[in-house]
């Protein structure tokens, strides 16, 4: 076994690399997002997630430090820059700071855990939110949450990020495109945005990759013929 997952047993310690492997698929799904996050925090070690956010007394991980903030780049901001039209001359990128938190309670999380994560995304003006928890949460949890004025909060189970997805080889590169390249898109091939085909913001990758309605998607595929191919995809 690999030196770096010695040091603990149990439950407590197979529930820190379970944790660690969510961490780190954060990471990457920031990067991916636009995000600006180190190589260092991606590729962030089992030790060193250890002496960050295990409980030296319990084993057990401290989802209460575990929390999250980025600024997206230049390159993510000019993506969710829409063009310029007369009555918005001067356009304003539709993305900002990101907070991501992990929720600390194992069981029972509804709406008064959802109504303090709302509070802290609001109260510091972050522009995204994604509140991780252990196990589902309800419905009208899941409208709260989506529920904050000109503010972008998502949900996502531990588990559904135990396993970078957009990793596996045959999942295709997905590539958004900006609002610019979208109308060169549909200009050259003289198309209406609803004649592309689809993909849902349900999708997967299109939850990984955070997509908003209204967005075009590049999905590019490996052909043995072509080489690489593209196709694209309108959000919905």
């Amino acid at each position: 076994m690999d030196s770096d997952y010695a040091g603990g047993s149990g439950e407590a310690d197979r529930e820190i690399i379970r944790l660690w492997r969510t961490w780190r698929t954060v990471f990457e799904m920031l990067q991916d997002r636009g995000y600006e996050v180190t190589e260092d925090e991606v590729q962030i070690s089992l030790s060193e997630f250890r002496a960050k956010f295990q409980e030296p007394t319990s084993g057990l991980p401290r989802r209460d430090q575990m929390k999250i903030s980025a600024r997206p780049t230049e390159a993510m901001q000019a993506k969710y820059t829409a063009l310029p039209s007369k009555s918005n001359p001067n356009p304003q990128p539709d993305c900002g700071t990101i907070y991501v938190e992990f929720c600390a309670d194992s069981s029972g999380v509804g709406t008064k855990q959802v109504r303090t994560f709302n509070h802290t995304v609001d109260e510091n003006n972050f522009h995204s939110g994604i509140f991780i928890t252990q196990t589902p949460i309800s419905p009208s949890a899941v409208r709260l949450l989506s529920g904050i004025p000109g503010r972008i909060c998502e949900h996502f189970q531990e588990q559904d990020l135990l396993v970078n997805i957009t990793r596996h080889e045959l999942v295709p590169k997905h590539v958004l495109l900006s609002p610019e390249e979208k109308a060169r898109l549909l200009e050259r091939y003289r198309l209406k945005e609803s004649q592309l085909p689809r993909i849902q913001v349900s999708d997967p990758v299109a939850r990984y990759l955070g997509l908003r309605r209204g967005q075009v998607v590049k999905i590019i595929r490996k052909s043995e013929t072509a080489g690489r191919y593209a196709s694209y995809r309108w959000v919905i």
